[in-house]
């Protein structure tokens, strides 16, 4: 963890308390797999590489444990967090049902200027090349509609479940040979967004997020019957 530790740590965060500063950069370095699961996280290193106390790296750890991406094990102390495929199914399958949720509500009152946002963001995707401009493109996209819902609470519920999966995703994203696919079934729930269609955006929303959940758990178990460790 030195190494990862050493690259991070030199990053320059403005504005940003010590613990937000460290939380950010560690929860980067997990979600782009730096820091593989299991990874012990020693308080005293990471504080030695971010010139900071204790204090705020326990902090800054606790916060990542609140979004599932951190573990405290006992005798242990804290390390980065392993979703099993069931678990992952489970997070995708209630993210299908409050993303649909957030998109019946939003598609009845999105204005034409939301949608413009959601479709560069689509346009953005496309042209992408690689798994991290993905995995933040593909939650802009989906963010900018749902905020239309008005529902701030039910947004952060959904942007908590993309946290603790997000890792996976980009994981899937590296490899797969669904982009296309993807990126149909994009313009098809921007499309029912675009006739305000509630029953459409609402239904294509919960397909296309259960068939991710799918293929990520597929890829998941082939990965980790192979040795992976992720």
């Amino acid at each position: 963890m030195s190494t990862v530790l050493e690259l991070i740590s030199a990053q320059k965060m403005p504005r940003l308390s010590a613990s937000d500063h460290v939380a950010q950069t560690l929860k980067k370095a997990i979600v782009d797999g730096l820091l593989p699961a299991g990874e012990l996280l020693r308080q005293d290193e990471i504080a030695s590489h971010f010139h900071v106390s204790k204090i705020p790296v326990r902090e800054a750890l606790k916060h990542l444990e609140a979004k599932g991406l951190v573990t405290f094990l006992r005798n242990r102390g804290a390390v980065v967090a392993s979703l099993s495929a069931a678990e992952i199914d489970e997070y995708m399958e209630i993210r299908a049902m409050l993303e649909a949720r957030a998109a019946r509500l939003a598609a009845a009152q999105i204005d034409d200027q939301t949608i413009e946002h959601a479709r560069q963001h689509v346009d953005a995707f496309a042209l992408a090349t690689d798994a991290s401009g993905w995995g933040e493109l593909n939650w802009l996209f989906h963010s900018t509609l749902y905020s239309a819902a008005g529902r701030p609470i039910l947004l952060a519920e959904i942007r908590t479940l993309y946290n603790k999966v997000e890792r996976y995703v980009r994981a899937l994203l590296s490899v797969t040979t669904e982009m296309p696919k993807t990126q149909h079934e994009h313009a098809a729930i921007l499309d029912a967004f675009v006739r305000r269609d509630p029953d459409a955006a609402a239904e294509l929303t919960r397909a296309h997020v259960l068939e991710a959940g799918a293929s990520l758990v597929n890829y998941l178990n082939e990965h980790r019957s192979k040795g992976g460790n992720k």
